[in-house]
């Protein structure tokens, strides 16, 4: 008779595009978010905390990877609604704004941290999950909320150890852009409207949108690059034709005329950038507001050094409707093939002046930025500035079982003066087993106490730190006439724990 099959038993991995994070890397997450959080707690954001699920109408659709299943959003259908995660922590703070306008000041500003999800193909540092980091004034129509908000980004940056010279703020204006594609399609795209032709107006807003994507490329491929892809295409590493717009060539040279104004200083690329946009209105407006950005920058003392006014910075998502920014790293590493490379991107953001009249009817001014978590903290520790040693706990060794509670009491004690410690649990028979575990835990200090020790009143105090070292470079003689395992009395055991742990920092 066949063996019945029992139930299938679940494989133990991380499904594609998600990852776990462990003790030390949690820890140096919680220690730069609280970082960056003083910061923002320092210039009046109040902390904010949202649902991870949202509706899908709520959400609504922005996100520029539009050929995954549900737009990019892990999306399921509950009693005729559909509900899904969050993919941003911004659209969660317009249901905030409208569902509380009542109760809220206003401005209101708030900051939130937390995860966030998107229905992407996963790749090499591009996941599922990941964590965002965002501040965001709502209610504040003038171009000083968006000034602030980058002067707080740089401010961010340089408390969680980026050094002033590591970091450049880029700012743009959509405004500006929008006076350009006025010149390239004959009329402002932003207004949504072409004599009621709805086939036309779809057709543009593709193209538009399409123009917004391939311009957030240029860092990549260049002038050159976003010149092919504007109009007939280009071909990629692999060799494969990638599309183009299908702009004529005066209409890409326009968007290229805009994209190369930067000059030497904001003066210079200010002058440029109004050359580029003509006659426009919608691009006027946004060269005003860019030059007040800088003037209220500077006042501060946030000169190019920090912030500078770059054309290129576009942003990908679609409810940004003037000033956009984004923070880069400037500093050199090496990729996975050891060549080098700059760092890139860490932040970005703008102002969202329609994304709150989704809900209300009523437009309501907001500007805000979103930090990127986990490339924050690669770039720490590209930069040598994060601290991944998991520091364990002081640990007290098991001797005798009859004495658990003599064990316990050593544990509360070192506890209670503040210092992380824990009792053995395992079995106790092999005392070299609970010497490997302290040290898999990364623990400092072991402390011991056997029968006779007991009887005399005393511990045994073994500095874990001090015995690899000289492990490394010791023989066994010279082992032996080290202090790294001293005998103290009871009493003394939290003196003693404390002076091996200041010495060592």
């Amino acid at each position: 008779m066949a063996k019945t099959k029992g139930p299938r038993r679940p494989k133990a991995e991380t499904p594609k595009g998600f990852r776990d994070y462990f003790g030390s890397e949690v820890t140096a997450r919680k220690a730069m978010l609280d970082k960056i959080a003083g910061v923002y707690h320092r210039y009046g954001f109040d902390a904010l905390e949202t649902s991870a699920v949202e509706t899908v109408e709520a959400l609504g659709k922005f996100l520029p990877d539009v050929d995954r299943p549900n737009e990019g959003v892990f999306a399921w259908e509950e009693d005729s609604d559909w509900l899904a995660l969050r993919y941003d922590l911004t659209a969660p703070l317009a249901r905030v704004a409208a569902q509380y306008r009542n109760d809220l000041p206003t401005p209101y500003r708030r900051y939130a941290m937390g995860p966030v999800w998107r229905n992407e193909k996963p790749g090499p540092g591009r996941f599922r999950q990941f964590y965002q980091c965002d501040a965001d004034t709502v209610g504040a129509a003038s171009v000083a909320a968006d000034a602030e908000i980058c002067a707080m980004l740089s401010d961010a940056l340089e408390a969680v150890g980026i050094e002033r010279g590591d970091y450049v703020i880029r700012v743009n204006n959509r405004k500006v852009l929008n006076g350009v594609l006025v010149k390239v399609f004959g009329f402002d795209p932003s207004s949504n409207n072409i004599d009621d032709d709805i086939a036309a107006l779809r057709t543009t807003l593709e193209k538009r949108d399409a123009i917004l994507r391939t311009i957030d490329k240029f860092d990549k491929v260049g002038a050159r690059g976003v010149l092919e892809l504007l109009t007939i295409g280009r071909k990629d590493q692999s060799g494969a034709l990638i599309d183009g717009v299908g702009l004529t060539d005066s209409q890409a040279q326009a968007v290229i005329d805009f994209l190369t104004c930067r000059g030497a200083n904001n003066a210079i690329t200010i002058k440029r950038l109004t050359e580029s946009v003509g006659e426009s209105g919608i691009g006027a407006e946004g060269i005003a507001e860019l030059e007040d950005i800088a003037s209220l920058l500077e006042a501060q003392g946030y000169g190019p050094d920090r912030i500078i006014i770059d054309p290129t910075v576009v942003r990908g998502l679609g409810y940004y409707t003037g000033p956009v920014f984004e923070a880069e790293l400037t500093f050199e590493i090496l990729d996975e093939k050891g060549r080098p490379r700059q760092f890139g991107s860490v932040a970005g953001g703008g102002r969202y002046d329609d994304l709150v009249k989704r809900f209300t009817g009523q437009s309501v001014p907001a500007t805000g930025v979103s930090i990127g978590v986990d490339r924050l903290l690669a770039a720490l520790a590209a930069k040598g500035r994060l601290d991944t040693t998991a520091q364990g706990p002081v640990v007290v060794t098991v001797m005798d079982r009859d004495r658990m509670a003599d064990y316990m009491g050593m544990v509360n004690d070192l506890r209670a003066a503040g210092i992380r410690a824990e009792m053995y649990l395992g079995n106790p028979k092999n005392f070299g087993n609970q010497l490997k575990y302290a040290d898999k835990r990364g623990s400092p200090i072991a402390i011991i106490q056997g029968g006779d020790e007991a009887a005399k009143g005393v511990v045994q105090i073994k500095d874990l730190i001090l015995g690899a070292k000289i492990a490394q470079q010791a023989t066994v003689e010279e082992w032996k006439s080290q202090p790294a395992q001293v005998e103290v009395g009871r009493d003394d055991l939290v003196r003693a724990v404390r002076d091996i742990l200041d010495r060592h920092g």
